[in-house]
Parts: C-alpha cells; structure tokens; sequence
C-alpha cells in the first residue's frame, strides 16, 4: 500500500461551481497507482466541494441561484459580517455542502460517472485563491 498527498491551488474567480476535475486527475494518473481511494479536502470555510454534472453549465448556476435563495444575504439576518454581507451567508452554505470527498480510483483513474465533474463550490462573491488538499491511498 502507498500514499502521496499534494496541496492544490484553486484560483476561484468568485461565486460558483469551479471545476477541477481536470487538475484532480491529473495529479491522481502520475502517481502511478492503478486502484485506491482518494481523499479531497477543501481548507475553507466559504467554499466547498461537490460532484455534479458536468455537461450543462445550466446545472452549475441553478444549484449557485439555488443556494443563494435559500441562504440569502441581508443585513438585519446575521451577526457574523466581518468580511462582508456575503460572509455568513457563505459558511452557510458551506455548512450544507462538503468539505471532504471520497472519490475511488479504477484503473489509474478518477471512478467518476459518465456525467460527473469535481468542483469547487465558491461561496463568497469576490476572488480567492483556495487549497484543496489531496491524499491517495492505493497501489
């Protein structure tokens, strides 16, 4: 059993769901590892992670709309603004989403489905530059 782990920088251009799949594989294939388990972390807590569809960009932004008609932001509605009205608003959502994926490797790569991508779901209206940490256990 080996394991290889690396830090990866996410510049997030703001709110929405970034994909990284990409970058994800990439990283997994030149480790050399046929079968194993991936571990994703994100080190946010305004940002997070999801699997989603990857084909419609029209999925990325209804979930985006979503989330912000059920955690709006506004004034009078949290304490927590220190950073700004989208501040708690965004450790919200983070809170329903993901911090932390488990993601199979199957033959030196990703087991996603046909129709799946990894993303970093950004949760603050401005720019940011995000970690996403990834562990590999296999051989």
């Amino acid at each position: 059993m080996r394991q290889a782990s690396t830090v990866l920088s996410v510049a997030s251009p703001g709110a929405g769901l970034h994909e990284i799949t990409g970058a994800v594989q990439n990283w997994a294939q030149a480790q050399g590892m046929d079968e194993g388990l991936l571990t994703v972390f994100v080190r946010h807590t305004s940002a997070s992670l999801l699997i989603q569809e990857n084909v419609d960009p029209a999925v990325r932004s209804d979930l985006d709309a979503f989330f912000r008609r059920l955690v709006p932001e506004g004034q009078r509605l949290y304490r927590h603004q220190e950073e700004g009205l989208d501040d708690m608003p965004a450790h919200i959502r983070a809170a329903l989403t993901n911090s932390q994926l488990s993601i199979p490797l199957l033959q030196g790569r990703l087991a996603l489905g046909v129709w799946q991508g990894l993303y970093l779901f950004e949760h603050r209206r401005a720019a940011h530059q995000r970690q996403v940490v990834l562990h590999l256990l296999g051989e």
